[in-house]
């Protein structure tokens, strides 16, 4: 009836697909087998104790949450449903192109890729015959609770914003397929005592080599403890749409107790971009997204934005998109 009631409960959530197959992660009194598929889900409803960063991720079998999703293709990567989750990908062969951030890459064999932020603005534009693909969906949660204590990670972040894909070398190409096979791994070890602490350190084991792939690429800076917070609550509220009423430096700067400049200051050492720059991405990509919904007139996107007049819309549109708002419509 336990496991009744959890399949019954995942097979209503929109976040899961009918075709997947999913694993349950039972306190010690339970036991399942595991069942065919291709498809992997970590559902994870008891507290592991004695690790203090995980005291907060105690669930019922009632609020599950799926933290682990294995496929082989990208076509959910820019799902809604999605939206939590960051896209790990290796391609084995073939090549596929996509676009974000209004640009244009090609993810082919012997690359990673990583989708940190806002995989909705992800389109896949093409793929080739024999593309073959390796995905991990982690959810931001279970991103937190694996992160090794580095201030690299923000610096990653704002670089895989710009460009996701990763070359890998030869030797590059091969621990990062041990790391998806280490995952898959844990994730299909259903009597292991240990099976959720496994699966943090083998998802820190994949981040720590993410980090040195791209580490190698573009080598490390110092960032202090304080300046990657201070990003940190920065993106955060930018994330929770705060540019689609405030776009400037100081609003920012006086809701984190710091001066505009040295706000910038920080941006800039850890992103390689001012502050500036990321209050107009958000606020350009978040703009193209509802622009290409025909549903909502261009006076509604306005009003959402808080712009005085339509034709002031209109300029900041051709003066961040390069192009008029109607462009986005034919």
């Amino acid at each position: 009836m336990f496991e009744s009631c959890l399949r019954n409960k995942m097979a209503s959530e929109s976040t899961v697909d009918t075709d997947f197959r999913v694993f349950f992660v039972y306190p010690s009194s339970y036991s399942s087998h595991n069942p065919d598929g291709n498809m992997f889900v970590l559902s994870t409803f008891y507290c592991i104790f004695g690790i203090p960063k995980m005291q907060r991720y105690i669930f019922s079998f009632m609020n599950s949450i799926q933290h682990i999703i294995i496929d082989d293709t990208l076509n959910k990567v820019s799902s809604p449903a999605f939206s939590n989750y960051l896209c790990h990908a290796y391609c084995h062969s073939g090549f596929c192109i996509l676009q974000r951030n209004g640009k244009t890459f090609r993810f082919g064999q012997g690359c990673c890729m990583i989708i940190a932020r806002r995989g909705d603005l992800v389109k896949i534009v093409e793929t080739s015959m024999d593309f073959s693909v390796d995905v991990i969906y982690v959810t931001q949660e279970f991103i937190e609770l694996s992160t090794p204590q580095s201030n690299y990670g923000m610096r990653g972040q704002f670089a895989l914003f710009n460009n996701p894909v990763i070359p890998l070398t030869p030797q590059q190409q091969e621990v990062c397929k041990l790391n998806f096979e280490a995952v898959k791994r844990r994730l299909s070890q259903m009597s292991h005592l240990f099976r959720h602490e496994a699966l943090i350190n083998a998802v820190q084991c994949m981040i720590i080599d993410f980090f040195d792939f791209h580490a190698q690429l573009y080598g490390t800076d110092k960032i202090s403890s304080q300046s990657r917070e201070l990003m940190e609550q920065f993106i955060d509220m930018l994330e929770r749409g705060n540019f689609r009423r405030n776009r400037t430096i100081g609003y920012y700067a006086s809701s984190l107790c710091v001066t505009p400049k040295y706000l910038s200051e920080v941006s800039k050492k850890i992103s390689g971009m001012p502050a500036a720059f990321w209050i107009t991405r958000y606020t350009a990509l978040d703009i193209s997204r509802l622009l290409r919904d025909r549903s909502l007139s261009f006076t509604a996107i306005s009003d959402m934005f808080g712009f005085s007049s339509l034709s002031h819309f209109s300029r900041y549109v051709q003066t961040n998109l390069g192009v008029k708002p109607s462009d986005f419509r034919e």
